[in-house]
């Protein structure tokens, strides 16, 4: 089950269609949705969870705790609204394209794929260009 939960002012539209097509991802990367929590909040809130939990003392977008067992998929998918928003501006994005790559961005680390060498980044990045096609 994908719930969609909100610490800051902001609502995510089209919650079933957008949860159908991160359950949709899943299926297709031959895994199981399980429990996926997502929480928008705001850059201090995230913050906070990057240097308590991850000794980060940095902004981010996106922390996502993996609580998955075997190819069923749990976890905890922190999203910070402001920081997508800016980075929306900076890459000259819809901040709805921005967002959606954010939220498939971490299933897709659920999935197995990492972003911390550049052929790992492309991979990721190919992938999340190639679902995000899927949800238009």
């Amino acid at each position: 089950m994908i719930s969609f939960n909100y610490e800051t002012d902001f609502k995510l539209d089209n919650e079933a269609k957008v949860s159908e097509w991160i359950s949709n991802t899943i299926l297709s990367e031959n895994r199981k949705t399980g429990e996926i929590n997502y929480i928008f909040c705001d850059d201090d809130y995230l913050h906070k969870l990057n240097v308590e939990f991850l000794e980060h003392d940095t902004l981010t977008d996106i922390i996502s705790f993996d609580y998955s067992v075997g190819k069923e998929l749990h976890g905890d998918i922190y999203i910070s609204v402001e920081r997508v928003t800016d980075n929306a501006k900076d890459f000259g994005v819809n901040l709805s394209v921005e967002l959606h790559r954010v939220i498939i961005h971490g299933v897709l680390h659920y999935c197995g794929y990492k972003d911390k060498t550049d052929d790992d980044a492309n991979l990721m990045r190919s992938k999340e260009n190639y679902y995000l096609t899927a949800l238009n």
